[in-house]
């Protein structure tokens, strides 16, 4: 992804946040000098990858396959001492624009449609060897139990959410407008935790065409000393 097209997106973010009265964290508006200038009292949001995510997951067409994420908490795998075992997202996803068929191994998340059009989500047990089987799929849909085929969509309403457990496939896209979908789960971990039914990559290429706006969650530097 270009990163004139990576701040483009992350002004329509904020102004889109806003319109729904949804405030993000200062930390989210540090320019790459402010990041450069600070120490380790923001070592926390360094490890946990708190912060701007964008990916078109390889596809190099980000509106078809594509989205926007804003990790607002996280904790690390296996630490016990001193982060969070819960994570928060908060996502934009457009009207058509699709997150790929895939399941996390160890994350238990809902997924929470907070404002916007529809999210419509299809579902799928997995199997060996990124499998999709043929067995129906019952989900919790805000506490109340859902049975739907292999394949099967949800579709969820502002104020709706949906409850996926590790091994559960699913992709999911707008549908009716861009939409404001939050995330809260078990620990995010991105680099071993996303298992894609067709082959994928997580974190973009970035093409250096114009200085960045605010930087990734990917791209912070070294804690000053």
């Amino acid at each position: 992804m270009k990163r004139s097209q990576i701040n483009a997106r992350m002004r329509a973010a904020s102004a889109f946040f806003d319109a729904c009265g949804f405030r993000l964290p200062p930390f989210a508006f540090w320019s790459p000098a402010e990041w450069r200038a600070r120490g380790p009292e923001a070592d926390e949001i360094r490890r946990c990858r708190m912060g701007w995510d964008l990916t078109d997951f390889g596809s190099g067409d980000f509106d078809r396959t594509g989205l926007l994420l804003f990790t607002l908490r996280n904790g690390i795998p296996g630490d016990t001492a001193g982060t969070r075992p819960y994570a928060e997202k908060i996502m934009i996803v457009e009207e058509g624009q699709v997150t790929p068929w895939h399941y996390h191994g160890t994350k238990q998340e809902d997924i929470i449609n907070r404002a916007g059009g529809r999210l419509a989500i299809e579902l799928c047990h997995s199997g060996p060897d990124l499998q999709l089987l043929d067995a129906e799929v019952t989900v919790s849909v805000d506490g109340v139990c859902r049975v739907v085929p292999a394949r099967g969509r949800v579709v969820l309403s502002p104020g709706e959410s949906i409850t996926l457990y590790p091994g559960l496939a699913h992709t999911f896209y707008a549908e009716g407008g861009r939409t404001l979908v939050g995330e809260v789960s078990s620990i995010n971990d991105d680099t071993s935790d996303n298992f894609f039914i067709a082959k994928a990559g997580r974190f973009p290429a970035v093409e250096e065409d114009t200085e960045p706006l605010y930087l990734l969650c990917t791209e912070y530097p070294a804690a000053r000393p």
